[in-house]
């Protein structure tokens, strides 16, 4: 399995920003590298939802099924498969002087023939890395700047 994980600290409250980051369907607004990320369960977020997510990953658009499998006041963790891959998000939200701690992480495990590759394309996992984080911070101040 392949993490990609890192914190970032913002100026907006523990409570606003995992409102915003638990419902996932904002994923494209952080992540230059889920340009879609689509609502299929009506509702609020709850264990069991799931969204389709569209990622962009080395020159290549793939698709995703998420379902939301843990959830609690700060956290949330989501499965997401398709044919090649399953990938396992979290964020995990605590207050910091600021305003807010973020930890996001992100698991991937390659299936099939194309396991074997798995060490050799972990550089490019990582390089969804700060992008995503960069994402995650000036996104949530922007909120705060409100």
């Amino acid at each position: 399995m392949i993490t990609v994980s890192g914190t970032v600290e913002t100026k907006l409250s523990p409570e606003k920003a995992f409102a915003f980051l638990s419902e996932f369907e904002n994923t494209s607004e952080w992540d230059p590298s889920t340009p879609v990320m689509d609502k299929l369960t009506p509702g609020p977020v709850a264990v069991g939802h799931r969204y389709h997510a569209e990622s962009e990953f080395r020159g290549k658009r793939q698709s995703l099924e998420y379902e939301v499998i843990e959830l609690t006041d700060r956290h949330i963790k989501l499965r997401g498969e398709n044919k090649t891959v399953t990938a396992f998000d979290s964020v995990d939200v605590s207050p910091s002087d600021q305003g807010s701690l973020v930890k996001y992480t992100a698991e991937f495990s390659i299936k099939g023939p194309a396991k074997i590759l798995q060490p050799f394309l972990k550089p490019a996992f990582m390089s969804l890395r700060d992008p995503a984080l960069n994402g995650i911070r000036d996104t949530l101040n922007s909120l705060a700047s409100r």
